[in-house]
């Protein structure tokens, strides 16, 4: 099959790579669409020293399925699909995706010894997988997996009416986590970020935006960090109120610079959020309580999946899809 995948030589686009074949528990999917993701520009500088094909932002098809008894699909063969990606064996005591996401032996989609979604088709666990609704179309639905990690932070963290809230990072992940907090909260949100373009995305939603230099320090009860950059920490740090919350969305290759001390000094609470429920970021989406579709700056065929990388890591672009079945 068509692939695209990180070798010790950098990223490399096959026509010949290994279809999988799935596992008891698991379901093959013909991938129709994928997004590129922050994690996998991270991946290609060294993140997690992963190998194998990239992409965990999909959505597809069951092309066919591997059922055994304890595994129960909530999909048939021909269903429209997205997953989770934190893979577990079908006899795994973890049974939830919080659970799934924690557990010492999952493997990850396209990240973490598991092949990922830049590919024809791409192997996943039955329980991972949730049908698309019909009103949400491929492209919105490649955003299903980011827009559940930007629910998690409500599973998390008590976000209060009163609560001054700033979403540091105008991406792809900010705009996400602003749009869910703006559904959900009734909470003073703003958004933070560098580019008036993007920080126009959120103001047409309704939700205030400012440039993160002119934002005022030790002003906010909870940042939402998402940067994407070592010194993203150290800034969300300095705009929290003393017994502030800060949420850390980032991930990234390299250690940032932390003020340690003031973390102590000013009794900060750190909140790690990483993926979320996924039937959460379905409804938001069927709803039309979060519209994604702004957020797509462009998108190529597979077989050019390393000029959409390049491009996706340019200034000021947003989302870059990738057709893999065009």
């Amino acid at each position: 099959m068509r692939a695209l995948l990180i070798t010790d030589k950098g990223l490399t686009y096959v026509e010949d790579y290994p279809a999988p074949e799935p596992a008891p528990g698991e379901a093959l999917i013909r991938v129709t669409r994928a997004g590129i993701c922050n994690t996998d520009v991270e991946i290609l500088r060294g993140y997690f020293g992963f190998r194998g094909v990239l992409g965990h932002e999909f959505v597809g098809v069951v092309a066919a399925t591997h059922p055994v008894q304890g595994c129960a699909a909530a999909v048939a063969v021909g269903d429209r699909v997205v997953g989770e990606i934190n893979c577990v064996r079908c006899d795994s005591p973890s049974r939830t995706y919080a659970e799934r996401a924690q557990d010492p032996n999952r493997t990850t989609l396209g990240i973490d010894r598991r092949d990922g979604a830049f590919a024809e088709y791409v192997a996943v666990p039955l329980v991972n997988l949730h049908p698309v609704p019909d009103a949400v179309s491929d492209d919105e639905a490649v955003f299903v997996e980011p827009l559940a990690a930007a629910c998690q932070i409500l599973e998390q963290v008590h976000v209060r009416p009163t609560d001054r809230v700033a979403v540091l990072g105008d991406g792809k992940l900010g705009l996400l986590c602003a749009q869910v907090l703006h559904a959900s909260s009734a909470c003073d949100l703003v958004v933070l970020g560098k580019h008036p373009a993007k920080l126009d995305v959120a103001r047409a939603r309704g939700i205030p935006a400012q440039l993160a230099s002119e934002a005022p320090v030790r002003a906010f009860d909870i940042v939402v960090e998402c940067t994407g950059s070592p010194s993203g920490f150290e800034h969300a740090r300095q705009l929290l109120r003393p017994r502030g919350t800060l949420v850390l969305k980032s991930t990234y290759h390299g250690l940032p610079q932390v003020n340690l001390t003031m973390v102590v000094v000013d009794e900060i609470t750190i909140v790690g959020s990483r993926c979320g429920p996924f039937a959460a970021a379905l409804r938001l989406l069927a709803q039309r309580r979060v519209d994604v579709r702004p957020l797509i700056h462009a998108r190529y065929p597979l077989a050019q999946g390393e000029q959409a990388i390049e491009h996706a890591q340019r200034p000021g672009v947003l989302k870059v899809l990738l057709d893999i079945d065009g």
